[in-house]
């Protein structure tokens, strides 16, 4: 059976969560054209046409082994396209994608860490590579906002719970300078008292200079989020 072309949008319109923020020239700017991902011969995603911006937090959506973190890899430039193009804007200009990785940040729960390193280690070698956000003092204050401060700043990452390591990540990612953040589960392995510190960051840190995409099917981790993009539509049917 000849596979059938997906259905093709402008990206990050999907379903509208909420109204268009009022920006004339982003300070971060993601397009992609005739985006395709190809496994063998088995296509995650064709013909993604996408302009996602600063200012408008984008929810990546579909069921579970749909290709949502696939396509935040592509988005980001850490795993290559099979077909199409994506190009990125930092202030209105072209930014090289050798240069990406300065602008980027990734908080997921497959995200490996240095399990050597206590928190406060981690931290600060977060801190030599990238700068953090406009009004952070320091890695100490970001250990602090992860609420891994005190005797827990000193404990190595491999003898945190799952749930403190998911804290550590978003507090990273989050609190990092990066024009481009990328979130996939955020709150998984986090309870109950962790999903509120999630939602409280992302509201203090979800601000206009920065492009957030969160891959989810979980409404709770996205109900912040602005737009929305359904992998589905783009699926090559056969």
């Amino acid at each position: 059976m000849t596979p059938t072309e997906p259905r093709r949008s402008l990206a990050g319109s999907g379903a509208e969560t909420g109204e268009e923020p009022s920006v004339s020239a982003p300070a971060f700017r993601l397009t992609a054209r005739g985006l395709g991902r190809r496994f063998g011969r088995n296509w995650v995603f064709r013909g993604l046409d996408a302009e996602l911006i600063a200012g408008a937090p984008t929810a990546i959506l579909g069921p579970n082994g749909a290709g949502k973190s696939t396509l935040l890899s592509v988005l980001a430039g850490w795993a290559p396209a099979t077909e199409g193009a994506t190009e990125y804007q930092l202030a209105d200009q072209p930014l090289a994608i050798e240069n990406l990785y300065r602008e980027t940040a990734l908080a997921a729960p497959y995200l490996d860490l240095p399990d050597e390193l206590s928190v406060a280690e981690v931290a600060a070698f977060q801190a030599r590579l990238k700068p953090w956000r406009a009004g952070i003092t320091g890695p100490g204050e970001v250990v602090s906002l992860a609420r891994l401060d005190g005797p827990l700043a000193h404990r190595r990452v491999r003898d945190l719970s799952s749930g403190m390591r998911q804290r550590l990540r978003l507090a990273l990612a989050l609190y990092s300078g990066a024009r481009l953040v990328l979130l996939d589960e955020p709150t998984a392995n986090l309870d109950r008292a962790g999903v509120a510190w999630y939602l409280d960051l992302v509201a203090q840190t979800c601000t206009p200079e920065r492009l957030v995409l969160v891959a989810s099917n979980v409404a709770e981790e996205y109900a912040f989020c602005s737009r929305s993009l359904n992998i589905a539509d783009f699926a090559v049917r056969r």
